[in-house]
């Protein structure tokens, strides 16, 4: 944790770049189990990274998965979970992921439109919520900013859940952002690369010592 901000680091394909997150001092490794993402490991290829993995939370990023996929991604030794899924995509699923990995451990991701608010049925199905940018191409990974504002009311709203701030941050905006949500957990990608799937350490870097300022100069 960084000032009472917790940040997790998505996207990670290799041990360097894991380690080097680790000596930031972020709290969460995310890796993307997703085949079409271009930051996307098997499962096999996370087992052979895991040994070697620092001693930090461990997030496996999928989309839509089956029951089986994510008692997988469970027996695996990943410790949260985090699904990212269509609007359409109803509370019987919500609650059959709860029931493979626990409501304490799951992260559900609405591919929300922008106008749309997540459903109060969809806060009380999992501890977390993550608020990514929407963009009608895919899930996540579009490195443009989101709606800041709708990111507090749900918070506001919401209190009882764990609000994941995600979608286009970096170095230059996370004051902006962090400001402009009130956000307590940040989730950052595409923002710190050199290139999808290399992590740049200037850039993150740069980013801890920008959150450090905007979480020390709010408070």
């Amino acid at each position: 944790m960084i000032d009472g901000i917790q940040l997790k680091v998505c996207g990670l394909t290799s041990i360097v770049d894991a380690e080097f997150a680790d000596r930031c001092g972020v709290d969460y490794l995310g890796f993307i189990l997703h085949p079409k993402s271009p930051r996307g490991v098997s499962l096999a290829q996370y087992r052979a990274l895991a040994p070697r993995l620092p001693d930090r939370h461990k997030v496996a990023v999928s989309v839509e998965p089956t029951t089986e996929e994510l008692t997988a991604m469970r027996d695996a030794g990943f410790e949260y979970f985090q699904i990212h899924f269509q609007p359409e995509t109803g509370e019987r699923r919500w609650e059959e992921w709860a029931r493979v990995v626990g409501r304490e451990r799951l992260w559900l991701a609405p591919k929300q439109p922008p106008a749309v608010d997540v459903p109060a049925e969809l806060a009380a199905a999992a501890k977390y919520i993550l608020l990514d940018t929407f963009h009608a191409e895919g899930f996540g990974g579009s490195g443009k900013t989101g709606d800041w504002g709708k990111f507090a009311r749900h918070l506001a709203a919401h209190p009882e859940n764990s609000w994941i701030l995600a979608g286009g941050l970096n170095p230059e905006n996370i004051g902006a952002a962090l400001r402009g949500s009130g956000a307590r957990f940040v989730d950052v990608n595409s923002g710190i690369e050199s290139a999808p799937g290399v992590k740049d350490e200037g850039k993150l870097k740069h980013f801890i010592v920008a959150l450090h300022q905007a979480a020390t100069s709010r408070g």
